[in-house]
């Protein structure tokens, strides 16, 4: 039997991306040296794209990766881990991504919005994995702590000075308007 198989590891998570419906990259992120340059990793992307875009499944194994995968209108979205990786736990981390960024999106998964909030969705995947452990499975959670407050939402003792003189010039402003 292999060692790798009762080796227990943090480190589940090899890489998450999305790519539009041409196979394009929009985000990668990949966790260890499995593919050490962007031209493997993009090829590798090429190469996923061409195995998922035609099957109707959720599961694929390539290249030693276990990766799990699904479309919305114009994305797929993959998640990867190793060949020995459970694949519950790799659904588990798609499904928290993919509802989190449907959340920010307000339920409109496409390329379009998608590149609107391109920052957010970047902190969605910090927040979910960093360097390959799985940080957050709960989509609430990541929401939360990806949700970029309103300055009119904190409360004036935690804004910082620049804050506070810019929401006075706004009200003074409002205020020399009026009148």
């Amino acid at each position: 039997m292999d060692d790798r198989l009762l080796e227990a590891s943090l480190y589940t998570i090899k890489g998450v991306a999305i790519l539009d419906n041409d196979g394009e990259r929009i985000i990668s992120r990949y966790y260890d040296e499995t593919f050490p340059t962007v031209k493997e990793q993009r090829e590798f992307e090429k190469n996923l794209f061409q195995k998922t875009s035609r099957q109707n499944a959720e599961i694929i194994m390539l290249d030693g990766l276990t990766i799990v995968y699904r479309s919305s209108v114009d994305l797929y979205f993959y998640v990867m881990g190793s060949q020995y990786e459970n694949e519950l736990i790799l659904i588990s981390v798609l499904n928290a991504f993919f509802d989190a960024v449907s959340t920010m999106l307000r339920k409109n998964v496409e390329k379009r919005f998608l590149m609107e909030h391109l920052d957010a969705v970047l902190l969605a995947i910090d927040e979910l994995v960093d360097g390959g452990v799985l940080l957050e499975a709960d989509t609430a959670n990541i929401i939360q702590r990806v949700a970029i407050k309103n300055e009119a939402d904190i409360p004036i003792t935690e804004q910082s000075v620049s804050q506070v003189l810019r929401k006075a010039k706004t009200e003074l402003n409002k205020q020399f308007l009026k009148s």
